[in-house]
């Protein structure tokens, strides 16, 4: 076995001491990576006592806080079953694998073939001939190029996260509403079925007087308006109850349709759990889409330092090794080896200057997204309390409202048996307590609805999270 050898050591010297000749050209500093500056709040303009940390009030599973367990069974569905976390899901392991081939790009090749060659022309003999070949090729990763795509990757990939997380909060919140909307139209439906019930009974009265001539006709007519518009009303109940319970099926992954929730009352049975409250400061380390908004930063600022290191000179490694022969049996008695080092200078490329500018421009865009990102936080917080603000004030007057219209209907129906008020002071009394009550009914799940969004914009009880670049 005679093996041939080639190097081209000599030139390859001389590239290398030329490319370090003008590594001096490229600037390819980059500042430490910081957070990028955003407007700051330092306290929300809650007129309640002074907020506490937003760990101490919010669990992972603040759903349960509403104590109740349909409710929770409805979250696990979900989370099992949501094909929008689903997704996102994915994409995390689509971004989690473009880690490893980031990584890839500094490891060596290697490539094999072998071929046969057969040739007959007229005259001549038959020929041929069989070959063998394999070719190593290395990018040498000196300056870390490869590396910084490999962080920005990662980076990415942490971004995939919190955006799984940030799907997770919106689908809890979601579904808890949707839940909350069904149980308030079935105590709604309910009370309208009560209405219209007893709207048959007064038309009956109001008949039965007109036909004695103690009622003009017109009085009839209303009455009879009056229970067309009960009837409508109660089919819109129904009709706006099955759209919810589609848009919850949608949610739990299931076909819209063929799934229900069960007839329930709201005010039974949805508990008002008590208000979180939280600092400015941890929205930026808590909500998840504010850290998937900062990690998308850093994967911006990473692609930068990626794009400056690509100036500098790369060297590359090839190594070539084979075997030819006329014969299959003396294809490996001989065969060369070459080993050939060279160096690329990019600096030179207009292409590389440009990648750079297109980085940092890149960049900018991440960083007002964020800022973006916290704005729409701090507005989603404040209205939430603002919301819950005046809705519990509105509690307020409606109990009292509620409660002064009992205390008016049970007089009435006293004095009706002395003969003090007419039946229709009575029908107008109970008509008033209705729409008290179902104003009740609409500020309690509004309540709810306010809590739930307001445990969503304070990070729903997700642990903070510190973003920062890797050192080397």
């Amino acid at each position: 076995m005679k093996p041939l050898f080639v190097f081209s050591c000599r030139a390859g010297a001389a590239a290398c001491a030329l490319g370090a000749a003008l590594c001096g050209c490229a600037d390819v500093s980059m500042a430490p990576y910081q957070r990028p500056d955003a407007p700051a709040k330092a306290a929300f303009s809650t007129k309640e006592a002074a907020p506490v940390s937003a760990s101490d009030t919010i669990r992972p599973d603040w759903w349960k806080e509403f104590r109740d367990p349909y409710l929770d069974r409805l979250v696990v569905q979900a989370i099992e079953g949501n094909l929008d976390l689903r997704i996102l899901a994915a994409r995390s392991r689509v971004a989690q694998a473009q880690i490893g081939e980031a990584r890839a790009g500094a490891l060596p090749t290697l490539d094999a073939g072998a071929g046969a060659s057969f040739e007959k022309v007229t005259g001549q003999k038959f020929s041929q001939t069989f070959n063998l070949g394999t070719q190593v090729n290395w990018d040498i990763d000196i300056w870390g190029k490869f590396e910084k795509g490999v962080q920005a990757q990662q980076a990415g990939f942490q971004a995939s996260e919190a955006d799984w997380r940030a799907g997770y909060l919106s689908m809890v919140a979601d579904v808890s509403s949707a839940y909350f909307q069904i149980l308030q139209l079935d105590e709604q439906s309910a009370r309208q079925q009560q209405a219209l019930e007893r709207g048959r009974q007064i038309l009956a009265t109001y008949e039965a007087m007109h036909a004695a001539g103690l009622l003009p006709n017109t009085r009839v007519l209303q009455q009879r308006a009056e229970i067309n518009r009960l009837t409508s009303d109660l089919l819109e109940l129904r009709r706006a109850r099955d759209l919810a319970a589609n848009a919850l099926a949608t949610l739990l992954g299931r076909p819209a349709g063929e799934w229900t929730v069960p007839p329930g009352r709201l005010q039974q049975t949805v508990q008002l759990p008590p208000v979180p409250a939280g600092l400015p400061s941890q929205l930026l380390e808590r909500r998840p889409d504010i850290v998937a908004a900062e990690y998308r930063v850093l994967e911006a600022y990473n692609l930068v330092g990626q794009a400056k290191l690509a100036q500098l000179p790369s060297i590359s490694l090839t190594g070539r090794g084979g075997s030819a022969s006329f014969a299959l049996t003396d294809l490996l008695k001989t065969f060369t080896v070459g080993l050939m080092p060279s160096i690329n200078l990019p600096m030179f490329d207009p292409g590389v200057k440009a990648r750079i500018r297109t980085s940092e421009a890149q960049t900018k865009v991440a960083e007002e997204q964020y800022r973006r990102t916290v704005i729409g936080a701090f507005e989603e917080v404040e209205n939430a309390l603002v919301n819950l603000d005046a809705h519990r004030r509105q509690r307020a007057e409606l109990e009292q409202q509620v409660a002064q219209l009992e205390v008016v209907v049970r007089q009435f129906a006293g004095q009706l048996r002395e003969g003090v008020v007419s039946q229709l002071d009575v029908f107008e009394s109970e008509r008033s307590l209705l729409a008290a009550q179902l104003a009740l009914l609409a500020n309690h799940q509004q309540l709810l609805s306010d809590t739930v969004t307001l445990y969503k914009a304070l990070g729903g009880g997700w642990p903070a999270v510190q973003v920062g670049a890797a050192q080397r």
